[in-house]
Formats: C-alpha cells, sequence, structure tokens
C-alpha cells in the first residue's frame, strides 16, 4: 500500500513542477526500493544521535550517498521533544550496561546535563553506536523485505487476474 502511494506521488505532475523549477535532481526524490530503504537506513541511524540539527546531517550525506531525501529526512523525526528523553535515557543505560560502569542517577533538568555531560558522555555515545547500528539496520531490512513481499503479492494478483 505505501509503495503504491509512493509511486502515485512520484508521477505527479506537481512533483514533475517542482522538480523542473527549483532544479532538483530527481535521484534524490525517487521512490524505488533502494532509494527508500536506504533513506530510513541514513534517516534512522541520525534519529538515535544525540545532536542537534540532525535533519542538516541528513542533507550533508546527499552528495555521498544517493537516497530519498523527504523520507531521509521524515526518519530522523523520530527523535523529537516528547521522544528524546526517553530514547537518549535507554541508551545512556544501554551503554553503561556494555561499559559495565554505574549509572548515574539522572534528573530531567538542563543543570542537570551540563553539570554530568562529561560523566555521562562516553556511556551516552556507546548505547547511541548500538541503538543506531541496530535500528537502521532494522528498518533497511523492513523495508526491504515489505517492499519486496509487496511487489510478490502484486505479481500473484496480476498473474490471478490474467488467467481469468
Amino acid at each position: 500500500m505505501v509503495r503504491k502511494n509512493l509511486k502515485k506521488i512520484s508521477k505527479s505532475e506537481k512533483l514533475k513542477e517542482f522538480i523542473k523549477k527549483y532544479k532538483v535532481p530527481p535521484e534524490y526524490l525517487s521512490t524505488n526500493r533502494k532509494m527508500v530503504s536506504k533513506a530510513v537506513l541514513i534517516g534512522l541511524f541520525i534519529a538515535f544521535i544525540p545532536m542537534p540539527m540532525q535533519m542538516l546531517l541528513v542533507l550533508a550525506m546527499m552528495p555521498f550517498f544517493k537516497f530519498n531525501v523527504p523520507i531521509g529526512l521524515a526518519m530522523c523525526w523520530l527523535s523529537n521533544p516528547f521522544t528524546m528523553p526517553p530514547m537518549y535515557y535507554m541508551e545512556y543505560l544501554t551503554g553503561s550496561f556494555f561499559l559495565g560502569s554505574k549509572p548515574l542517577e539522572v534528573e530531567m533538568t538542563l543543570a542537570w546535563f551540563s553539570e554530568n555531560l562529561d560523566d555521562i558522555f562516553i556511556d551516552l555515545y556507546t548505547g547511541t553506536l548500538f541503538y543506531s547500528v541496530v535500528g537502521s539496520l532494522t528498518g533497511y531490512w523492513l523495508v526491504n523485505h515489505f517492499w519486496r513481499g509487496s511487489v510478490e503479492r502484486d505479481k500473484k494478483l496480476h498473474r490471478k487476474d490474467r488467467k481469468s
């Protein structure tokens, strides 16, 4: 279903006019399986990184990797003001577990973070690396798996319709 909707949007006349007007390379808006799965991979990888302006990092990846940029940007919105505190806390706890350090008692205040950033930095980014890699690779695999399944279902339905 999502695949079909993406295909409809990519054939839209408004989108074609937008590409022509702003001279956007069409591969950055392409909706094939490879472009979408790479966008999910890059967007999710960056979404788990605790840093400001994640969207700019997604855009900075454009010259190095060809991917569907709007989907990549949308994936980095996974971390938003509502999801950031639990995500980063879980990353910190996971990093502390992997490094064998005792986690600090966390207070959700800016003052606490500014005072203790040096103490939690390595643990936080160790957990970040784990979740970025595992989350982005899982997203990449899921997009490929469901996209291929969708194509196979469509082929079966098409063959069934042709026989009738």
